[in-house]
C-alpha cells in the first residue's frame, strides 16, 4: 500500500467542522484498518482532503468505496448521527478522482 489516503467531507459543514469531522474519519481508518494505516504511513503518510456537496453524495461513495475495499466512515453523534466523513485507502484513488480538495477558496 502506498499512495495517497483520501478523507471525504461534506460541503454543507462548516470549514471547521470538515476539518474536526474528517479527523475522527481517520482514526476510525487507523482502528479499523491497522495494518493498511500503518503500510501508508510507513509507505508515504500523504493525506488529500476532499469533499461532496451533502450527506447523500458521501452516502453513495460510501457504498461505491465499500465494495472496492477498506473504507471507514464517521457518523456525528452531535449531528443526529449523521454520516459526515470518509477515510479511503489508497486502492480508492478512482473511487475519488472527480472530487474537489475541501477547504479550497
Amino acid at each position: 500500500m502506498a499512495d495517497k489516503l483520501y478523507l471525504v467531507t461534506r460541503a454543507d459543514l462548516s470549514a471547521g467542522q470538515q476539518a474536526v469531522q474528517a479527523a475522527h474519519a481517520l482514526q476510525a481508518f487507523n482502528i479499523e484498518f491497522p495494518q493498511e494505516a500503518r503500510a501508508w504511513y510507513d509507505t508515504s503518510s500523504t493525506l488529500a482532503l476532499l469533499v461532496v456537496p451533502d450527506e447523500p453524495g458521501l452516502a453513495r461513495l460510501f457504498h461505491k468505496a465499500r465494495r472496492r475495499g477498506c473504507v471507514s466512515e464517521f457518523r456525528e453523534p452531535d449531528r443526529g448521527n449523521e454520516l459526515t466523513a470518509l477515510a479511503i485507502g489508497p486502492w480508492g484513488k478512482s473511487v475519488v478522482a472527480r472530487l474537489p480538495l475541501a477547504l479550497a477558496s
